[in-house]
């Protein structure tokens, strides 16, 4: 299943926001999305994930969701955005509550759920009791219960501490790593996206507009060897030019609102 944007445009009131963006997410593939602060990169996910109408231009899926697909598009939110009063496995089992499965099949969607994010033995904790990235991990694991074809994730990472994040960015390469669901990946962290993507949309700033896409030929797989890193660090380095300068001037919009 594919993911087509076709030159989507929106707008708040007299606030241009996005203009004319438009690239492929194909099957399997992840696509992160990156470009100075402001330039739209929250409002272009919820557009994808049907949460916003653009005001012109649009998104379709081209082709079959995965068989036994229950969402073939689901968010992976930056705030966990999970149910306080409710265990881990309530959580994870929450988006399955109306999709037609009896309850044995959705303890077993669960069950492997929460044992592909590292959550077995965890299903009877609250959120409170957690860590900030194995709340995180319920939320993946939660995503990851209803099937998807593509994740929408919004900076998942950015909440986090360092530690935390490199061991959640080697999660979700595993994950990701059979090509049997794509994502798009929302991000200010270069080095999330060039570590993560096949491919980076640079978006510049308001109204966001794709100024270049950028390939990332090395398989994820070996992303972490010795002998690519320049290579990587090479490709963050151009990213980081593509926005650095409509970058500064953005943060200094904010500094000076």
């Amino acid at each position: 299943m594919d993911l087509i944007v076709s030159d989507i445009s929106h707008r708040f009131g007299a606030l241009d926001v996005l203009k004319d963006v438009s690239f492929t997410v194909r099957a399997g593939e992840v696509v992160a999305v990156v470009g100075p602060s402001g330039c739209g990169k929250s409002t272009l996910l919820s557009i994808l994930g049907g949460l916003l109408q653009p005001t012109s231009g649009h998104a379709r899926i081209r082709g079959a969701a995965p068989a036994g697909s229950f969402n073939p598009l689901t968010f992976v939110f930056q705030d966990f955005a999970l149910l306080p009063w409710s265990t881990v496995s309530d959580n994870v089992a929450f988006p399955l509550l109306h999709v037609g499965i009896d309850a044995a099949q959705r303890q077993a969607i669960v069950t492997d759920a929460l044992r592909r994010t590292g959550l077995a033995d965890f299903g009877d904790a609250y959120p409170k009791q957690l860590s900030g990235g194995m709340r995180q991990r319920v939320g993946i694991a939660r995503a990851l219960a209803v099937r998807p074809a593509i994740l929408l994730m919004d900076e998942p990472l950015s909440a986090l501490d360092s530690q935390t994040r490199e061991l959640l960015m080697e999660d979700f390469i595993g994950l990701l790593a059979d090509g049997q669901m794509g994502a798009v990946y929302i991000t200010h962290n270069l080095d999330e996206a060039v570590r993560l993507a096949d491919r980076v949309v640079v978006l510049s700033r308001r109204p966001g507009r794709v100024r270049e896409i950028v390939d990332i030929a090395v398989p994820r797989a070996q992303r972490g060897d010795a002998d690519v890193r320049a290579q990587l660090l090479g490709i963050q380095d151009r990213l980081w030019s593509l926005i650095r300068d409509e970058a500064i001037d953005a943060e200094r919009e904010v500094q000076h609102a």
